[in-house]
């Protein structure tokens, strides 16, 4: 048997099967039952009641988490003139316009997200079936489209994350690493959540947070209970 999964039958023997538990008790057993030497991301999986197939049930948005991701970000930022200085100035990784666009057609790849201004777009569009299946191409829904450039990398930088219901109903996102402890990981969760439920469609009837279930990289899936959630 291999380590992990020696590491992985140690952590779900902490886990009670079945049970549904408050939101501070599963961070806490989150925290608690990491056995991998290296800092886990810790991941949320939300299932809503919600049908993506009908475009007015389809839930996507963006959300600054409080205590950012714990990781660095390399930003690539489409402008041109003074907006190019902005992002620079905001600490953008690379900025370019029509030269980049043809490096990645070149196959470079070396960045996590991208901004691009809406003067842009008709250059940018072109890489769409490169950036599209990497969940890269800038979206004027979650901001990544914008003359705020500077605002834009900000938020990144700091740990903005983009969420975007997938085909089962399910939203899934990074919300940390281990190391941020209960209190920090805690306030990045309900961060997450209360933007998921501003974005309740109006057409979605009955329950609207199904299930909610926190994983490390290397652990478990735990369950929290979505009423505990919905009083916080």
């Amino acid at each position: 048997m291999s380590d992990k999964g020696k590491s992985f039958i140690e952590a779900k023997k902490n886990v009670e099967p079945g049970k549904r538990y408050a939101l501070r008790e599963a961070v806490e057993l989150v925290v608690g039952t990491k056995r991998a030497k290296f800092d886990e991301t810790v991941d949320a999986a939300i299932r809503l009641g919600v049908n993506p197939q009908h475009a007015d049930q389809m839930v996507r948005g963006s959300v600054v988490l409080p205590n950012g991701l714990g990781k660095s970000v390399r930003v690539l930022v489409f402008a041109k003139g003074e907006k190019e200085k902005e992002a620079l100035e905001a600490g953008a990784d690379v900025v370019g316009s029509d030269d980049v666009i043809e490096k990645i057609k070149g196959g470079w790849l070396e960045f996590d997200r991208v901004i691009a201004t809406p003067d842009m777009m008709g250059g940018v569009g072109k890489l769409g079936k490169i950036l599209g299946p990497r969940g890269l191409m800038p979206n004027p829904k979650v901001g990544t489209v914008t003359f705020d450039v500077g605002k834009a990398v900000n938020e990144l930088k700091a740990g903005k994350v983009e969420f975007r219901v997938e085909k089962a109903g399910i939203v899934h996102s990074p919300v940390g690493k281990v190391s941020f402890g209960v209190d920090k990981l805690s306030e990045n969760i309900t961060a997450l959540i209360e933007a998921i439920i501003k974005l309740k469609p109006a057409s979605s009837k009955g329950t609207y947070l199904k299930s909610i279930s926190l994983s490390t990289t290397m652990g478990p899936g735990i369950k929290v209970d979505p009423m505990d959630v919905r009083n916080i």
